[in-house]
């Protein structure tokens, strides 16, 4: 059955515009990016075992493009606009921080991390640059690593700081193995950077460790940060 064969009040795009997106179950959301499903399977059973397929929506939307296109049922149409939404949600998020707005809640930040490093094969090492007022300036990769570790120069960073006439900070890296604990190198790290910072009045806000679906761990949450 194609989604022409439902009922309209069943399909998904004329039930998003009646109701609203709130209504829609995950696979029917998916289901209007696709348009189209495959053989015996409209588009909404595709997004559903797409989900599935992924262990999540979110796995779906921040897999890479590589195996994406070898799933069936997806071509680079179809890859090309999950992508799309993925990249959507991260320039929302930033464009909010941009504004002032999100830093001013742990969660936003949290939200953008995840979105942008918890599917990296690779460790990488990533920095908000903020102004005086805790708007952001620049989001940028610093470091990027192998699948368990990344070199860390505090003197690039002073580099990069001065460079953005950054007022504060807050960092973020990624551990591929799904294990959002800091190690001990972690924690020598971030103080080393504090100190390094603090010698040109950079304040270190927070520094962020992503693995995976798991809440990002908050070095200032957990009183690591003098």
């Amino acid at each position: 059955m194609s989604l022409t064969d439902r009922p309209s009040n069943e399909r998904p795009r004329e039930k998003l515009l009646q109701r609203g997106p709130e209504f829609l179950s995950d696979s029917e959301l998916i289901a209007i990016l696709l348009r189209t499903g495959l053989p015996g399977q409209d588009a909404i059973a595709l997004g559903h075992a797409l989900i599935e397929q992924f262990g999540g929506l979110y796995g779906l939307l921040s897999a890479p493009s590589s195996a994406l296109t070898k799933t069936l049922g997806l071509g680079p149409a179809k890859t090309a606009q999950l992508i799309a939404v993925l990249e959507l949600a991260r320039r929302t998020l930033r464009e909010e921080m941009a504004q002032g707005v999100s830093l001013s809640s742990v969660d936003h930040v949290r939200r953008y991390l995840k979105l942008s490093l918890a599917n990296q094969v690779y460790e990488v090492f990533h920095a908000l640059w903020l102004d005086a007022r805790n708007r952001l300036i620049a989001s940028e990769e610093l470091f990027r690593g192998t699948l368990t570790q990344t070199s860390v120069y505090p003197r690039e960073i002073v580099r990069r700081a001065i460079h953005h006439n950054a007022a504060a900070v807050i960092f973020a890296h990624n551990h591929p193995s799904g294990i959002a604990d800091p190690s001990g190198a972690d924690e020598h790290l971030t103080e080393a950077l504090q100190q390094a910072l603090g010698l040109i009045d950079v304040r270190l806000l927070d520094h962020f460790i992503v693995a995976g679906l798991a809440e990002p761990y908050s070095f200032s949450e957990h009183g690591k940060l003098r």
